[in-house]
């Protein structure tokens, strides 16, 4: 799936791939999280103005997935990436995924890090299969304490949270079932 610079016209379909991605977390019992709104129009800019967002396209060329990111503490910070409910289980997250982390590679940033829920299926169980690692609390960088701070702030902390790592220059695996 060919993956591109978000456009600005498309910023309301980034949220909408958010909602429907986030619809769900509600068979988890995490409907907080399912309810949640996406980032607003002014985020996403900032992150499309930054050269910080890309989509996942189909044929007709119409985004069926989004990542954001911004540099912290030296790696690329994935802040979001969502992948619409029926485009998922295609390996479309895994392409941005590895797209984000050859940007990161040519920036000379020490790979990517992310935080996520420890208990959901497509999050850190997926994400260590595809060559994350936990980062225990001494190895989170100041940058990425801010986050789960802030994180923290937002109520997230209900469900068991934690920082991962896709080492420098490592792209993201296949996922093995």
């Amino acid at each position: 799936m060919p993956i591109r610079p978000v456009t600005a016209d498309e910023l309301p379909l980034l949220q909408d791939i958010e909602r429907a991605a986030g619809a769900p977390f509600r068979d988890l019992g995490m409907a907080a999280v399912a309810d949640d709104e996406p980032p607003a129009p002014d985020v996403l800019e900032r992150y499309r103005r930054e050269g910080r967002a890309w989509v996942a396209v189909d044929d007709a060329d119409a985004p069926v997935a989004y990542l954001v990111c911004e540099p912290v503490d030296g790696a690329l910070h994935v802040e979001q990436v969502s992948v619409r409910p029926d485009a998922a289980r295609r390996g479309v997250g895994r392409a941005l995924l590895a797209y984000a982390a050859d940007r990161a590679r040519e920036e000379g940033l020490a790979g990517l890090t992310l935080t996520t829920f420890t208990q959901v299926p497509w999050n850190a169980p997926y994400y260590a299969r595809l060559g994350f690692r936990v980062l225990e609390e001494a190895e989170l960088t100041p940058g990425l304490r801010k986050i789960r701070a802030h994180e923290r702030e937002l109520g997230l902390d209900r469900w068991p949270r934690v920082c991962m790592r896709l080492p420098d220059g490592a792209r993201p695996a296949s996922p093995r079932p």
